[in-house]
């Protein structure tokens, strides 16, 4: 969150009101409902247009390819009514609603299942009217019409994700409940500005109102003011944090006051680092209970994970091959010493490995290291120095592109370390961990992870253990795909390697 210690406090009161002040004790009329910004309905008209004209593309593909042309009726007329039946059952899986816009994987997760409803509709209709509908329509078309879909789907996010780091196509949000959750979510709301939430105001119990206005560049105000901050600042979202002023019945009154609003409200479970399917509603005897699974170590998904690694491994160790002998032979001919680098680092439960890497530095680096450990910009257990004299001219250049990690696939391929994973502490960094960081040791630590794509050495301590954390508590091998996926393009954006 962006901080102006030096600004004056900006309380409730001197917002700026576009219609006559309230008498005293008169009600907070309720909010209107706002109507839908451009931006939503733009951004699906457009998901629709071309998700038909991708159904029309693989109709016509369908229709083109068949060596019995001209087709018959029947397959003619599936294909036309392909290009109405695809958005239609998009759009019954709720995938035009802004809600799965830009973030999340519930947009993926309507795609598919909007592609096996059309797959169910189309089995059911050809048997049910004895339709010789084509294979290929049903085996190949739909599954592809479904990828087209994904990948467009994919393509469409990444766009509104740049547009909403730039401040477009943002919902407008004022946050409720204790001076710090609030500071700290309206933080983590900002820094992940992809997600599309933009803080305007804030809402804290009277103890808190006044540092959190010295702190904040937003307008404050308190609790009982959710409402009418929200209808002055044109706010179409309130997100409350989980603290006792802002539950049961102050969120029952305020989802009242909400009601037909057309204002979202958003509640933060208290577990952010805990998400995806390890929270469940449970309702016990009509009491809705927020449950929370037990992160899971072993199992089946383990066991696919590990092999999956192995291969992987194995498969890009063949193909890399020239490419690791030529960098192997590189490093050799420009320094003297050895091509590959050994260290200790620590393992899953503890145990030590021999992490291999390409060697980036001179060889005597870890003796020359106390010579400047003056110059350390970590704010944390580790060393950080973005111009290392230590680093040779072929190492700084492997750096950047990642190179210097490829022999950890060896790694991978003996069991160590995994594709994904925590990245791989030192047994000095181990001895200061305390309890919350020992568990990134629950996992094999990984090649790549969610500190690889979010920054690497950019990252502060702190938000580098905090990726950690995430992925051990939620690991999935949907995430670990996610993550090898966008890791490509962490390595070529060459941000935060030094």
């Amino acid at each position: 969150m962006q901080v102006d210690r030096g600004t004056t406090s900006r309380a409730l009161d001197s917002i700026p009101v576009p219609r006559p002040e309230l008498a005293a004790g008169t009600p907070v009329p309720a909010l209107l409902p706002p109507a839908t910004p451009a931006w939503v309905r733009n951004y699906a008209i457009t998901l629709a247009v071309v998700e038909a004209l991708a159904a029309a593309a693989v109709g016509a593909a369908i229709v083109l390819t068949r060596s019995d042309l001209p087709p018959t009726p029947t397959l003619f007329w599936a294909s036309v009514a392909l290009v109405p039946a695809w958005p239609l059952l998009l759009w019954a899986c709720g995938a035009y609603a802004e809600r799965v816009f830009g973030t999340g994987s519930d947009e993926y997760r309507t795609v598919g299942r909007a592609g096996l409803l059309l797959l169910a509709v189309a089995g059911f209709v050809s048997y049910a009217a004895d339709l010789d509908l084509s294979r290929a329509l049903v085996v190949i078309g739909v599954p592809a019409l479904t990828l087209i879909t994904l990948l467009w789907r994919y393509a469409a996010r990444c766009y509104l994700r740049r547009l909403r780091a730039r401040g477009q196509c943002t919902k407008r949000v004022v946050v409720v409940g204790r001076g710090g959750a609030v500071l700290e979510l309206a933080d983590r709301v900002r820094r992940e500005a992809f997600a599309g939430l933009d803080v305007v105001g804030l809402c804290v119990t009277p103890s808190d109102r006044a540092r959190v206005a010295n702190l904040a560049d937003v307008p404050v105000g308190g609790l009982d003011d959710a409402v009418s901050l929200a209808a002055r600042l044109g706010a179409d979202t309130i997100a409350v944090t989980s603290a006792s002023e802002t539950a049961a019945q102050y969120l029952r009154q305020l989802s009242w006051q909400l009601e037909g609003s057309g204002v979202e409200l958003l509640v933060a479970p208290g577990l952010i680092e805990v998400a995806g399917p390890r929270l469940h509603i449970r309702p016990f005897e009509g009491l809705p209970l927020l449950s929370v699974e037990q992160p899971r170590f072993e199992g089946w998904q383990r066991m696919v994970k590990g092999a999956f690694d192995r291969i992987a491994a194995a498969l890009a160790l063949l193909a890399l091959a020239p490419v690791l002998a030529g960098i192997a032979l590189a490093v050799r001919l420009t320094s003297s010493g050895p091509a590959l680098y050994r260290q200790e680092r620590i393992g899953i439960n503890g145990r030590s490995f021999t992490m291999l890497k390409f060697r980036s530095m001179v060889v005597d680096a870890d003796q020359r290291l106390g010579e400047i450990q003056a110059d350390n910009i970590s704010d944390g257990l580790l060393f950080k120095m973005r111009e290392d004299p230590r680093v040779t001219p072929v190492g700084r250049w492997l750096r950047r592109l990642s190179l210097d990690e490829l022999p950890q696939l060896f790694n991978v391929l003996g069991g160590t370390m995994a594709l994904v994973g925590p990245r791989p502490p030192l047994p000095s960094e181990v001895a200061r961990y305390d309890s919350s960081i020992s568990r990134r040791l629950l996992v094999k630590p990984g090649l790549t992870g969610l500190w690889q794509i979010s920054g690497r050495s950019d990252l502060p301590w702190e938000e580098a253990v905090r990726l950690d954390l995430r992925y051990v508590e939620n690991w999935s091998l949907a995430t670990d795909f996610l993550i090898i996926w966008k890791t490509a393009r962490a390595v070529l954006s060459r941000s935060g390697a030094y």
